[in-house]
C-alpha cells in the first residue's frame, strides 16, 4: 500500500485538488483541471498511434539497413534522413520519445537522434503549414534556415560530448 501511495500520491493529490476546486469554485484549480483533462485526452488519443508506428518501424526495418543509413558512419546521408524523417511525423514532442528509443535500438547515432529530436520539435510539415498561414512563408523559411543548422550543430556537439560516456536511451516502458 505504501508503494502505491508513494508512486501515485501526487496524482491522488491532484485529483483531490481538482474536485475541491469545483466544489469551492476555485478558478485556478478549475482551469488547471480542465487543461489537464484536455492534455490527457489528447495524449490518450495520440499514444496508441505512436506505439503502432513504433512497432511497425521496429518490425519492418532491419537493424543492418538502419545502421547503414542512420548509424555512426552514415555521415551527411544520416543527417538528411534524420531531418526528413522528423518532418513527416505528427503530434507533440512526447510522441517522439518512443520513436527515439527505436532509432537508438536499431543503431542510429547519437548525432542523428538529437537532430531528429530537434527537427521533430519544430519542422513537422503540419506545423510548418500552420506557421506559414499565420506568419508567412518568409518567416517560416527564415526560421527553418536558422534552426536546421543549429539542430545539426547540436547533434554533432552531443555526439562529441557523449562519445566516451556511457550514454543509453532507456526503454520507455520500463520503470526505474
Amino acid at each position: 500500500m505504501k508503494k502505491y501511495i508513494k508512486e501515485y500520491g501526487f496524482i491522488l493529490l491532484f485529483v483531490i485538488f481538482g474536485i475541491l476546486s469545483y466544489i469551492y469554485s476555485f478558478a485556478f484549480g478549475i482551469k488547471a483541471s480542465k487543461t489537464f483533462l484536455d492534455m490527457f485526452i489528447e495524449m490518450i488519443s495520440f499514444i496508441p498511434i505512436v506505439f503502432v508506428l513504433v512497432g511497425l518501424l521496429d518490425a519492418w526495418i532491419p537493424k543492418k539497413k538502419f545502421e547503414k543509413y542512420m548509424g555512426p558512419e552514415s555521415g551527411l546521408k544520416g543527417t538528411l534522413l534524420s531531418v526528413i524523417f522528423s518532418m513527416f511525423q505528427a503530434g507533440p514532442l512526447y510522441g517522439a520519445f518512443p520513436i527515439v528509443y527505436i532509432l537508438y535500438k536499431k543503431g542510429a547515432s547519437v548525432k542523428n537522434i538529437f537532430i531528429f529530436l530537434g527537427c521533430f520539435s519544430s519542422l513537422k510539415i503540419p506545423m510548418l503549414t500552420i506557421e506559414t498561414g499565420y506568419l508567412g512563408i518568409e518567416f517560416t523559411l527564415a526560421r527553418a534556415i536558422i534552426t536546421v543548422p543549429l539542430f545539426i550543430a547540436i547533434g554533432y556537439l552531443m555526439d562529441y560530448y557523449l562519445k566516451n560516456k556511457d550514454f543509453k536511451v532507456t526503454d520507455p516502458t520500463e520503470s526505474n
